[in-house]
């Protein structure tokens, strides 16, 4: 965000220098900056929405995988979050119960707001009973063989991308955000469309380096929930290979003053508040 107010201002300066002589283009520039502000304003609301509601919060999710040939695979998991700073710095703690073949399984997440610090994840295998690291690149690959990926669980990081917004209709606010790092990530670009009453990201549409539409997320059902708007049901769509995954969010809870269990020790012994 610092790096957009920095380019904004030695737009403004050289706009002011090159253009003195045109009364129009002042007031022009003007709005170019309310523009861009509003922008940051826009995601950095967005992001505490899907991501920062509460000072922490759990949820039982069930996920269904289906294949291109209509086949489907399912999961359970409990999720448990907490926030070090509002909008900054989170953990994550996800507790597979179903099928066998996961059950026990824990993901774990460290995440980071400074955008040159790389978050820490965690994965444990308990029919290896082994604790595996993931690597930075690795958060953009399926998660549990799901069409969601690991980063879409924690969120990405609004300092890795630049924000533009694109359009704005009666319902939506639709931004375009292009990655500082294009060599670190598939995607070219996506854009996001935001509820402009709650500010609820409900869809986000992935293209590739040729411009081409491979993926989809969306929102497609919002409760209030505790006075906070959430999303309980989201689906992505692989364009590509033709599969698609279901979330499906129930009995969550805000506020719940969880303690410190997001620890690499609690991998092998879940806590409570996981299983229950």
């Amino acid at each position: 965000m610092r790096a957009v107010t920095t380019v904004l201002v030695i737009l403004v300066l050289a706009f002011v220098v090159f253009s003195a002589d045109d009364a129009n283009k002042p007031e022009q520039a003007k709005n170019d900056s309310e523009a861009i502000m509003d922008v940051n304003i826009i995601v950095s609301k967005a992001n505490i929405v899907a991501y920062y509601q509460g000072k922490d919060g759990k949820a039982k999710v069930n996920m269904t995988i289906t294949d291109s040939k209509g086949q489907q695979r399912e999961r359970e998991f409990i999720i448990l979050r907490a926030d070090v700073n509002d909008g900054g710095d989170q953990k994550y703690f996800v507790y597979f119960i179903k099928p066998v073949d996961v059950r026990k399984m824990v993901y774990l997440v460290h995440k980071h707001a400074a955008p040159d610090k790389d978050d820490d994840r965690w994965l444990y295998l308990p029919a290896l009973d082994l604790v595996k690291r993931i690597a930075a690149g690795d958060k953009r690959t399926s998660f549990v063989g799901s069409d969601f990926l690991y980063e879409d669980v924690s969120g990405r990081s609004l300092a890795e991308d630049s924000h533009q917004l694109i359009k704005t209709t009666d319902e939506n606010y639709v931004v375009r955000n292009v990655p500082k790092k294009a060599d670190t990530v598939e995607f070219k670009y996506y854009d996001v469309w935001i509820n402009r009453n709650n500010f609820v990201p409900m869809k986000m549409e992935f293209y590739n380096k040729n411009d081409k539409l491979y993926r989809v997320i969306e929102s497609e059902k919002v409760e209030t929930l505790q006075n906070y708007p959430t999303v309980v049901k989201s689906v992505v769509r692989n364009l590509d290979t033709g599969g698609k995954t279901e979330m499906e969010f129930s009995e969550v809870k805000y506020d719940i003053n969880l303690e410190d269990i997001f620890t690499e020790r609690y991998l092998r012994r879940p806590p409570r508040e996981a299983i229950r």
